[in-house]
């Protein structure tokens, strides 16, 4: 039996300034939570294509971007 293996890796992608409802739909493959004037976006980034899609997104909507981290999991914690 062949398995397909999971590509992608999880990150961890903060902004400044805490994003209301209605953005949550520009990142839908992403948790995203606020807390303290940031919002941190997490979820499976499947290659760097995806990635710098985000990342496009991010700009595109005018967010300072604070940081990226990949947490080198391939899937996100839990809540």
């Amino acid at each position: 039996m062949i398995r397909k293996k999971r590509t992608g890796k999880v990150y961890r992608i903060v902004v400044r300034s805490e994003l209301c409802e209605r953005y949550a739909s520009a990142f839908e493959e992403m948790r995203m939570q606020t807390q303290d004037g940031q919002t941190i976006l997490t979820g499976l980034v499947k290659d760097q294509p995806h990635l710098f899609g985000i990342l496009d997104c991010i700009n595109g909507l005018g967010l300072e971007l604070l940081s990226v981290q990949a947490l080198g999991r391939s899937r996100p914690p839990e809540c």
